[in-house]
């Protein structure tokens, strides 16, 4: 069993990062959690992830009042859903800041 955890920091500053925390069992990706999350008003907070929490690859968008919004990937394996959690991540990290940021707001 092989386990990787590393931490990214996204754009120029030290307040935007995504978590990677993967295991991976004779070459095949068993469980992981890629997770976005932003340092505001002195806190971190956790935006969106893709995990296998409830024994299926899915995303998670979460909000500030509210219940979280599930998207799952059907026919997608384990390994596909944490490639695309982290290109997310990569290309829409503000979009989502920005977001979150709104409804820290109201």
């Amino acid at each position: 069993m092989g386990e990787k955890s590393f931490i990214v920091t996204l754009g120029d500053s030290d307040s935007d990062r995504y978590r990677l925390v993967c295991i991976i069992e004779k070459g095949v990706v068993t469980i992981f959690c890629v997770q976005y999350e932003a340092f505001i008003q002195g806190e971190w907070h956790p935006i969106v992830r893709y995990d296998t929490a409830h024994e299926f690859p899915h995303r998670d968008l979460l909000h500030t009042e509210r219940a979280q919004d599930k998207t799952e990937y059907p026919g997608r394996t384990r390994a596909e859903v944490l490639t695309i959690g982290q290109e997310d991540i990569k290309r829409n990290w503000r979009a989502y800041r920005a977001r979150y940021e709104e409804e820290l707001k109201k």
